[in-house]
């Protein structure tokens, strides 16, 4: 029966435009751009063929219906959602989503509203995919993160004909407190490898002082031309003052004379 009515009202609305020719036209002819397609219903049921466009396409007046689908892609902010991660911490983090209509028939038979469902998803599995990562890894893996969410997402929304393109991260933002003490630690770290790299560097000043000081003791006019090579360094800088090196090997034969002289005189005094 249904069928039959259906037949009868397709009938009717052929002899109408038929009758109404040309202006009939202007009520059954419509355009669609590159970049969308019609889903056309005839009498409550999708039209066989799928979806029409760009370009030209008709329906018939009275029992068509159709509705334009974009399949440009749309991009939208995920609202900051508050996460606990995995150790406990508490961190807000928002995202971008990029998404388009990739079966417009789909799109329109089997959701609502593709783009809201879509962005009501997002936020979600924002939230799922966080919880299982600590406060670390969501700070250092943000392409691998951006990636698994892209997957779940694109799973999520195929039956809804809808393709996502794309999943960026764009903020993670931590209490100042975990702030303060994540500066803190990070300093910590720092001045103790500070500390390490100086002693590395004292020891290894200490060695090569030891190795010259063995030199200097094989060759004793080699502190004589080190001696010299000071002097000269420190003429060069224009100094007023110079501070001459005495070596103690002449204090030591000078006072060797002076002693010798002592004696004799001593004993010719007696």
């Amino acid at each position: 029966m249904a069928d039959s009515c259906g037949l009868l009202l397709t009938a009717l609305s052929w002899i109408l435009v038929v009758i109404t020719m040309p202006f009939s036209l202007f009520f059954c002819l419509k355009i669609v751009q590159e970049y969308e397609r019609a889903v056309i219903f005839r009498l409550g049921r999708l039209v066989s063929g799928g979806a029409k466009g760009p370009g030209l396409f008709f329906i018939l007046p009275c029992i068509d219906t159709y509705r334009k689908v974009d399949l440009r892609v749309v991009s939208f902010d995920v609202p900051p959602q508050e996460i606990l991660t995995k150790d406990s911490v508490t961190v807000s983090v928002d995202a971008v989503v990029y998404f388009r209509i990739s079966d417009p028939c789909v799109s329109i038979t089997n959701v609502e509203d593709a783009p809201r469902s879509t962005r009501l998803l997002a936020q979600t599995t924002l939230r799922n995919v966080l919880g299982t990562k600590t406060l670390a890894e969501t700070l250092s893996d943000r392409e691998h993160i951006a990636e698994v969410m892209k997957n779940n997402l694109d799973e999520g929304t195929d039956p809804w004909g809808v393709k996502v393109e794309r999943v960026e991260l764009k903020d993670v933002r931590i209490p100042r407190e975990m702030q303060r003490s994540m500066a803190a630690e990070a300093e910590s770290t720092r001045e103790a490898r500070a500390k390490v790299i100086a002693a590395e560097g004292e020891q290894k000043a200490s060695r090569a002082l030891k190795e010259a000081a063995d030199v200097m003791a094989d060759s004793p006019g080699a502190l004589q031309l080190r001696y010299l090579q000071t002097l000269t360094t420190i003429s060069a800088e224009k100094n007023s003052t110079i501070i001459f090196p005495f070596p103690m090997d002449l204090l030591a034969g000078f006072s060797a004379m002076t002693g010798g002289s002592g004696k004799e005189k001593g004993l010719m005094h007696d």
